[in-house]
């Protein structure tokens, strides 16, 4: 690779002069294409009206939409001018979604119009206290062009350098308030890049996008990694069990990326072969976000026929850190793989490095990980040793071969269906009912979404409530995705000397 190709703009550019009408996108809602040379138009035209409308080199600039044509394109666009993209994750509550806005110096929002209303108090609030205003442009995500200037095309463009910020990502962290990831082009593109060696993948493979681009995986693997082999992605809307595997037929798709939950839902439906379809082209199925339990991938690959790569990779990572070989021979059902493009080892409470089958905390170096955490330069030196290995919070062991088994986690996070969750901010919801005294939250295992969510509740003296309007209650705080699937009144938590609650003795308690 040359010096300075690691950028958004140069694999952007790349395509467009060596394969200008190969597709890069594929809408099926609209049957819209967007060619190689189409994307560098909408680039370029962007970037200029981006930076002719006052806004400079390393500005953030919000994503508030769901997948689509415009969508990919503004994700995309924003890198390709010098910008930093934010994408609002959909699921937001209105108290994370002002937070988001105002910690990440959002200068501009590109927003779905079904969105602008959700928008609208937020920006009120920001706006009253005299942090800055923001602009809004509500726009379809599936429109083709959003700009009609002929005096942009003389607007220069300044250049994009691989240590320059592309993308900012924000994470529930265990305290509950979002952490925001940045990520420089040299990762973004490195875990493009990472992606696309692993699977061997290259201009003629196509990739269904069954994940949210506000999603690090969706972003990474199925938008930027088809950039840099020079490949193709079919993005529909979002996910649906009842017309994914006539999406993949249809558009001859030859490898698909999802998460352990949308591999539930499709062992619950017909196959390609039982509805008629050729899904001969699908060469291989990616699953990663979260575990996959082994009973669930041995199913997939008996049901369909198609091998499952298992994966595993953070934010932090931008998606891949580990994968299994593409060589089904060599997979290991239970893993998410051998580190591929970074460097992985696992380290004891002291720092010292252990050997196969020992375990401890899992660490991560390399090009794809993040530069730190933005405008949190403690949280930043704390994520980090002094030889630059990332603490990914993950307990587990390499065997012999290199394969990483993750065994438990060091940080309290709930992932539900590849989302992160902050157990914190459950408690916190549930501790403003007036009849609530303690309150913990949990993961515990879930066959559909890897993990769902307990939360044990201590009632005050004298009152009563019921789980039913616990559960209710959290539905209006935290909206359904967030809320428990289960609350059990507890006399008591389990607590340790200096008087935590011991979140993982809940889950032992409290198993189902």
């Amino acid at each position: 690779m040359t010096a300075g190709a690691r950028t958004i703009r140069h694999y952007v550019d790349r395509w467009a002069d060596e394969t200008p009408q190969a597709p890069w996108l594929i809408a099926p809602e609209t049957g819209a294409v967007m060619t190689y040379a189409k994307l560098q138009e909408h680039c370029r035209e962007l970037a200029r009206v981006l930076l002719m409308n006052g806004l400079s080199p390393g500005d953030t600039v919000s994503l508030m939409m769901h997948n689509g044509y415009q969508t990919a394109r503004l994700l995309v666009g924003i890198m390709y001018a010098g910008l930093r993209v934010q994408p609002v994750n959909l699921l937001s509550q209105p108290s994370q979604l002002k937070y988001v806005l105002e910690h990440s110096d959002t200068r501009l929002v590109f927003c779905a119009h079904e969105f602008v209303d959700r928008l609208r108090a937020p920006l009120e609030e920001i706006t009253a206290s005299g942090e800055r205003d923001i602009a809004v442009f509500p726009l379809n995500p599936d429109q083709i062009d959003i700009f009609d200037d002929p005096y942009i095309a003389h607007v220069p463009l300044p250049p994009v350098a691989e240590a320059d910020e592309a993308l900012l990502m924000y994470t529930s962290g265990t305290t509950g308030v979002p952490k925001g990831v940045v990520q420089t082009h040299r990762a973004v593109v490195s875990g493009g890049l990472f992606t696309s060696q692993a699977h061997a993948l290259g201009p003629t493979d196509r990739v269904l996008c069954a994940l949210p681009l506000y999603h690090i995986n969706g972003q990474i693997v199925t938008t930027v990694a088809p950039l840099v082999h020079g490949g193709s992605v079919v993005m529909p809307h979002r996910f649906s069990a009842s017309n994914f595997w006539q999406l993949a037929a249809a558009h001859e798709c030859t490898w698909i990326n999802v998460v352990p939950t949308i591999i539930a839902y499709l062992l619950n439906g017909p196959g390609p072969a039982a509805l008629g379809l050729d899904a001969s082209r699908i060469r291989f199925c990616r699953s990663a976000s979260a575990p996959l339990a082994p009973e669930q991938h041995r199913a997939f690959e008996a049901k369909f026929g198609i091998g499952v790569i298992e994966t595993m990779g953070l934010t932090e990572t931008n998606a891949p850190a580990f994968t299994n070989p593409l060589d089904p021979a060599l997979r290991k059902v239970g893993s998410p793989g051998q580190a591929f493009g970074n460097e992985a080892k696992i380290i004891d409470a002291a720092g010292r490095t252990l050997g196969a089958g020992e375990p401890g905390e899992i660490m991560i170096r390399g090009d794809n990980v993040m530069k730190g955490y933005y405008k949190s330069p403690q949280q930043t030196a704390e994520a980090f040793d002094a030889q630059g290995w990332l603490h990914t919070g993950d307990v587990g062991y390499l065997d012999a071969d290199g394969f990483v088994f993750v065994t438990g986690r060091i940080k309290e996070l709930i992932i539900k269906g590849g989302e992160n969750i902050a157990p914190r901010e459950i408690d916190e919801a549930l501790l403003r009912h007036p009849c609530v005294l303690e309150a913990a939250a949990v993961g515990i295992p879930d066959a559909n979404y890897g993990q769902e969510i307990l939360a044990c509740v201590v009632a005050k003296p004298g009152m009563a409530v019921t789980a039913e309007e616990l559960l209710a209650f959290c539905r209006g705080e935290l909206g359904p995705y967030k809320t428990p699937k289960r609350v059990v009144l507890v006399d008591d938590l389990p607590k340790g000397p200096s008087g935590k609650v011991q979140r993982l003795r809940l889950s032992e308690l409290y198993p189902g």
